[in-house]
């Protein structure tokens, strides 16, 4: 695993941790690299059902390494090169069927919170903080990553972000629809814990076929079309449809096998 990122996992459930404390998790060049493997990992293991991605220490990620900036963006090409690691980092968490969770404590910004705005859920401790900051640094945000912060809080929460730089607390995150929930700081692993085992519960070619549909909406499909409704008629035909309605007939819980 690439320095900076440690990757484990238990039972259904992978974790992504960024374990540069001593940076408050600052992502570098090679971490935004490594993330889109990482994914794909996730995704084409059976045994794998979510992924959790969280920070070390006190902190989610304080946004990219700048140190690396003169360096890595010292010119327009060396930039857009750079960018194209933050790009399919994002993009990699975006297109994936299996949920993702961001487990947010203490700053997540910049970057840090680019990446939390790109996976499905973010539950938040309540000592957190978040704020995306191109502003102070002269740098327009991407474009994906700027449609994505819209669809969750608007244009004018977002234009707030974006515009000032401005940092906000876990409450107003939550008031604003830029995170799921929020929990004390000692509550927020047992919190996520029980939420992930939710998900590993429900069937999975319902979630996963959701998952896809609901990006495709975000990304401003307004029909339906060949894949949805292909997603659709495969889970009318398979097993976790006949599972979950005899489960509910039969008044037990459902045992789906859809891995």
């Amino acid at each position: 695993m690439t320095d900076g990122l440690e990757f484990t996992r238990e039972g259904a459930v992978a974790r992504l941790t960024f374990s540069r404390p001593e940076k408050m998790n600052a992502i570098t060049h090679g971490m935004w690299a490594a993330i889109a493997g990482v994914a794909a990992e996730v995704e084409a293991d059976p045994e794998l059902k979510v992924l959790v991605l969280t920070g070390a220490g006190r902190h989610f990620s304080a946004g990219a390494d700048i140190g690396e900036f003169r360096e890595l963006r010292s010119t327009a090409d060396a930039a857009a090169k750079y960018d194209e690691a933050v790009d399919s980092a994002v993009a990699a968490l975006t297109a994936m069927r299996k949920p993702t969770v961001a487990m947010v404590q203490g700053n997540c910004i910049g970057g840090g919170c680019q990446i939390s705005v790109a996976c499905d859920f973010r539950f938040a401790a309540d000592d957190a903080r978040f704020g995306i900051t191109p502003a102070k640094l002269g740098i327009v945000y991407h474009f994906a990553s700027t449609r994505q912060l819209v669809s969750l809080v608007g244009p004018a929460n977002a234009k707030y972000f974006l515009l000032s730089g401005e940092l906000v607390d876990a409450t107003r995150a939550r008031e604003i629809g830029l995170v799921n929930d929020v929990f004390p700081a000692a509550d927020l692993e047992a919190a996520t814990a029980r939420f992930t085992e939710t998900l590993c519960g429900r069937s999975q070619a319902s979630i996963r076929g959701m998952n896809r549909i609901i990006e495709k909406i975000a990304a401003g499909q307004e029909k339906t079309d060949d894949e949805v409704e292909e997603i659709r008629l495969a889970a009318l035909h398979g097993e976790d449809y006949a599972e979950g309605v005899d489960a509910f007939l039969n008044r037990r819980a459902p045992k789906f096998t859809y891995r």
